[in-house]
């Protein structure tokens, strides 16, 4: 049995493809789930699908209540992801003798891990084999002295792809479209929609898919009293009597496949609380537009997009429009997708990566 520990639903997509890749190794391998956030169990726990064995919460951690986690798992192997390490869990895979991987891994200098703390070096230092996103990562390693950190890259991309290659379908939507320019605004936030509800306004070809962070039907009405564009909620649209400039998808489960639909892309949270997927738009080799971000270091992803011309940060509305108008050009758009293209084709295959060397290490 393999056991798999997300914080959350993001790092699940980053889990997800070494999930399918292990499972391609090994088919009658067992697969747990452990998940800190309510708000990713919850989201898997509707809809585990077939490579998911069972979907538990991560016990606090505490020394009695580990033991007795691990020990009723008692896993053949162990994967935590990105971040979200808890030293008396890693201590009981430990004491197992289970091999434990770390996956994804993004350190910054910052990190209390690269501090003087022996105790939080202890625990990187437990793990078998991390597979890092970046050098920067292998290079914060070295520097105190673990030397097991192996470049991988981000498993993201290789879950972007797939969802790419056969995204959920919507016949409604694709008619919808109709020719339109479409932009999809995905995962706002009320920061996101004051420098969106303008250009919506002012736009006149486009058609607008609007998929907010949090389904609360109080904002999506506030937003929508305030847009002149016909407007409405996707679970109220009648498909035959409405043709609205702007849809709000009040469901979860939607917003990775409706990137097929964009010509452009805006992903929200880069004002609050932190920048959401912006690889799931790339994946569709669609240019994304995202707000200004507070600290750049927590998303390495969004200023490489930036650096290869795929990506485009906006402080304003005003910003926002100048984009939207140099994307405008055939040129400049087409220049933008290649680029996207080309980043997506070089950060491939980190989910096999990561498993063949789990399994010629096991075979050496």
């Amino acid at each position: 049995m393999a056991w798999f520990h997300v914080a959350s639903l993001g790092e699940y997509e980053q889990a997800k493809p070494v999930i399918e890749a292990l499972k391609a190794s090994q088919n009658d391998l067992k697969i747990v789930v452990s998940f800190f956030s309510p708000s990713g169990f919850n989201q898997l726990y509707k809809k585990p699908g077939p490579l998911i064995d069972f979907i538990t919460y991560l016990p606090l951690d505490s020394k009695r209540q580990a033991q007795k986690f691990v020990g009723v798992l008692n896993p053949s192997v162990v994967f935590f992801v990105k971040y979200d390490l808890w030293y008396h869990h890693i201590e009981a895979v430990k004491n197992l003798g289970a091999p434990i991987y770390l996956i994804s891994a993004s350190f910054r200098p910052d990190q209390i891990y690269f501090s003087r703390i022996r105790f939080f070096q202890k625990i990187l230092k437990s793990f078998n084999l991390i597979f890092t996103q970046n050098q920067q990562s292998i290079d914060l390693l070295k520097s105190i002295g673990c030397e097991t950190g192996i470049l991988a890259g981000d498993t993201r991309f290789d879950r972007v792809i797939a969802t790419a290659k056969d995204p959920k379908k919507f016949p409604e939507l694709a008619k919808w479209t109709n020719g339109n320019q479409i932009l999809v605004a995905g995962s706002v936030w009320q920061e996101d929609m004051q420098i969106l509800i303008p250009q919506i306004n002012s736009s006149t070809n486009t058609k607008w898919l609007i998929a907010p962070h949090s389904l609360d039907l109080k904002s999506m009405n506030s937003w929508m009293s305030l847009i002149s564009k016909k407007s409405t909620l996707y679970s109220l649209w009648d498909k035959i009597a409405m043709d609205p400039q702007v849809i709000f998808i009040d469901n979860i489960g939607m917003l990775s496949s409706l990137y097929q639909f964009a010509s452009l892309a805006y992903v929200g949270g880069a004002f609050g609380k932190g920048l959401h997927n912006i690889l799931e738009p790339i994946g569709f080799m669609t240019p994304v537009i995202f707000g200004s971000l507070r600290r750049i270091e927590k998303f390495p992803e969004a200023e490489q997009c930036k650096q290869e011309g795929c990506g485009f940060e906006v402080a304003d509305s005003a910003e926002l429009t100048s984009v939207i108008e140099l994307l405008e050009d055939p040129s400049a758009f087409n220049k933008a997708k290649q680029s996207a293209r080309k980043w997506i084709k070089a950060n491939q295959g980190a989910s096999d990566l990561i498993i063949k060397e789990i399994l010629r290490r096991e075979q050496s």
